[in-house]
C-alpha cells in the first residue's frame, strides 16, 4: 500500500507532507533553515536505531551515532510515523523504497539514503511532535540484506555475516535470497542545491593561513586573497618557517587590502598555528585555508553567500586535487567545467578540511580552536568538522567555493609528522607520544586517527573498525601476497595495540587547545 502523507502550506507558500501531528508554528520558522526534512524520532524509540549500519561504515562516517544533548541536529534516523518534508524533496528523492517489509526500516532507508547520496538534510527537533510514545524497532533478517543489498557492494554483506557469525545458516540462506531477487539501487536525482541570495548585511571575514617551508606559495594564496570580489577583513598567516630557511621581508602588509597579520610560530604543529590565529581573529567569519591552494576571485562571496542562504554556521568547500604543483586557476576552471567529476550538490558534508572551510566565529570560539592532541598525526580536520556537528551545528558541502590545492612535493607541516615513519635514534619525538617515546615498533593506525576512534565512537565500533582494519589488509593487496600479510598479522596487531596504547593517554589527557 502506498504511504500517505497529508499537507500543510507554509506563510511563505511552500507544501510540506507530514505525518503525525508537528507543531505548525515551528514548521514555518524550520522551513526558513537548511532542513529538508524534520522529526524528533528520539523521543519516540529511533535514537541510535539500526546499529548494524557500523558493518559498513565501521568509524567513517559522522553520523553514525546519534549526538547527545540537543535540541537540534542533524540525524538521519526518521520516524515514518511522525517526519515532515518537503514536497519538492519527496517528489524529487520518489519517498520511501516499499521493497521493504518493515515500515519503519522505510523510514530508516529512507533518511540514510538522503544524506549519503541525494544531498538532503534530515534533522532531529526536540518536541516538534506531540507524539512521544516510544516505538520498539524491529528490523528482520530479511530487511537488514536488503538495506546492504540496495545500498553497498556484496562484500560489505559479507563483512557483516562474518562478524555476526559465519556458520549462522540463516544469515547465508537470507543473503543468496536477497540477492538472487534485488539489485543495487540506482539512485534517485539528487535534490539540486538552492539559487544563492546575495550577501546580506556586510559581514567581516578573517582567513587563516599556517604555513611552513612554502613561503612562496603562502605569497601566490595572498594575492589570490586580495583579488576577492568581497573582500577580507584580515588575513593571519602563521608562519612555521625556521629562521634560517625563512624571509621576513617578504610579507609586506601595506601591500594588501586587507589588514595582514604575520605570527612566527615557535610552538610546533598545524593545529597549534590556527589556534593562535584564532585568538587575533575578529571577523564574522573565519575561514581556514593551507598555504598550497589557488582560489578563484568568487571564492569567498560563495562561502558567505551559501552560509547565509542556507541558514547554518559552517560548510566545507570543494577541494580539488592538482596534477601537478604547477597548475594554475586555468586549470582549476577547466576541471570545474568537467561536470561529470563535479556536480553541484549541496547537502551535511561527509568530511571537513582545513584546506578550505568556512565557520561562523562564534562556535570556532565556542569549540576553542582544533584538538592539539592531533599533532603531529592527522584527523584534526574531521574531528574539528564532527565537533561542529556535535554542538548542533548543520555542516554543509558547499560545491560553489572551490580551490585547486596544489600538494607540493616538498614543505607543509607534514614536515614535522613525516618523523612518525622514522624509527631508530634518527627519529624526532612527535606531539602524541608524550613520556613513552616509541622505539622498534611503529605504531598503526597512526594515534591521532584512532585518538579521533575513541573520542568520538563507542568501544563496540572501536572493534569493528579493527576487523575492518584488518580485513582490508588482508584483502586488499595481491592475491600471491596473501600469504605473506596473513603472516604478518601478529605483528600488525602489536602495532594496532600500541596505536591503541598512545591514544589512551591522549583520551586521558582529555581536548586540548595550547
Amino acid at each position: 500500500m502506498k504511504f500517505k502523507l497529508k499537507e500543510y502550506t507554509t506563510e511563505t507558500g511552500e507544501i510540506l507532507l507530514y505525518a503525525g501531528s508537528p507543531n505548525f508554528k515551528r514548521l514555518d520558522v524550520l522551513s526558513k533553515g537548511a532542513g529538508d526534512i524534520w522529526h524528533s524520532s528520539f523521543e519516540q524509540g529511533y535514537k541510535n536505531a539500526f546499529p548494524e549500519l557500523v558493518y559498513q561504515t565501521a568509524v567513517f562516517f559522522w553520523y553514525l551515532n546519534d549526538f547527545d544533548g540537543l535540541d537540534q541536529c542533524v540525524s538521519w534516523r526518521v520516524n515514518p510515523n511522525a517526519f515532515v518534508i518537503r514536497k519538492s524533496v519527496w517528489e524529487i528523492t520518489k519517498g520511501f523504497d516499499l521493497d521493504y517489509e518493515n515500515l519503519q526500516m522505510q523510514g530508516l532507508d529512507y533518511g540514510f539514503r538522503c544524506i549519503r547520496f541525494l544531498g538532503v538534510v534530515p534533522l532531529y527537533v526536540q518536541h516538534l511532535f506531540s507524539e512521544s510514545e516510544k516505538e520498539i524497532i524491529f528490523i528482520s533478517q530479511r530487511d537488514r540484506h536488503l538495506f546492504y543489498r540496495k545500498n553497498y557492494k556484496i562484500s560489505h554483506a559479507l563483512f557483516m555475516i562474518y562478524r555476526l557469525g559465519a556458520w549462522k545458516i540463516s544469515e547465508w540462506m537470507t543473503f543468496f535470497k536477497i540477492n538472487s531477487n534485488f539489485k543495487k539501487r540506482k539512485e534517485a536525482s539528487v535534490v539540486p542545491p538552492r539559487k544563492l541570495n546575495a550577501i546580506q548585511g556586510n559581514p567581516s571575514v578573517s582567513y587563516i593561513i599556517p604555513t611552513m617551508f612554502r613561503q612562496e606559495y603562502t605569497l601566490q594564496l595572498l594575492e589570490d586573497l586580495a583579488a576577492q570580489k568581497y573582500k577580507l577583513q584580515q588575513v593571519v598567516v602563521v608562519d612555521a618557517t625556521p629562521e634560517d630557511h625563512r624571509d621576513e621581508s617578504l610579507y609586506q602588509q601595506n601591500k594588501y587590502p586587507f589588514h595582514l597579520q604575520v605570527i612566527w610560530q615557535q610552538s610546533k604543529g598545524s593545529c597549534k598555528a590556527r589556534n593562535e590565529a584564532i585568538a587575533l581573529c575578529a571577523g564574522d567569519y573565519i575561514v581556514f585555508g593551507d598555504d598550497d591552494i589557488r582560489i578563484p576571485t568568487d571564492f569567498i562571496e560563495n562561502h558567505i553567500r551559501l552560509l547565509q542562504t542556507y541558514d547554518v554556521g559552517a560548510c566545507n568547500g570543494l577541494d580539488i586535487r592538482a596534477d601537478v604543483h604547477t597548475q594554475d586557476l586555468d586549470d582549476l576552471k577547466r576541471k570545474l567545467e568537467n561536470s561529470n567529476l563535479y556536480r553541484k550538490i549541496v547537502g551535511c558534508t561527509p568530511s571537513f578540511s582545513n584546506a578550505n572551510s568556512c565557520v561562523k566565529r562564534e562556535y570556532v570560539l565556542q569549540l576553542i580552536g582544533n584538538d592539539v592532541n592531533f599533532d603531529g598525526g592527522y584527523g584534526e580536520d574531521s574531528d574539528f568538522g564532527m565537533s561542529l556537528s556535535k554542538i548542533g551545528v548543520t555542516v554543509l558541502f558547499n560545491p560553489f567555493s572551490a580551490n585547486l590545492h596544489l600538494k607540493p612535493p616538498s614543505g607543509g607541516y607534514r614536515f614535522w609528522g613525516n618523523q612518525a615513519k622514522i624509527i631508530g635514534k634518527k627519529r624526532k619525538k612527535q606531539p602524541w607520544e608524550l613520556d613513552t617515546p616509541v622505539r622498534g615498533i611503529r605504531p598503526v593506525p597512526s594515534p591521532t586517527v584512532m585518538y579521533g576512534i575513541l573520542k568520538h565512537y563507542t568501544p563496540q565500533q572501536l572493534i569493528e573498525y579493527k576487523y575492518k582494519h584488518f580485513t582490508y589488509y588482508l584483502f586488499s593487496g595481491s592475491k600471491l601476497g596473501i600469504l605473506y600479510r596473513l603472516l604478518r598479522i601478529p605483528y600488525k596487531n602489536i602495532q594496532f595495540k600500541k596505536s591503541v596504547f598512545y591514544a589512551r593517554k591522549l583520551i586521558n589527557l582529555g581536548t586540548r587547545h595550547q
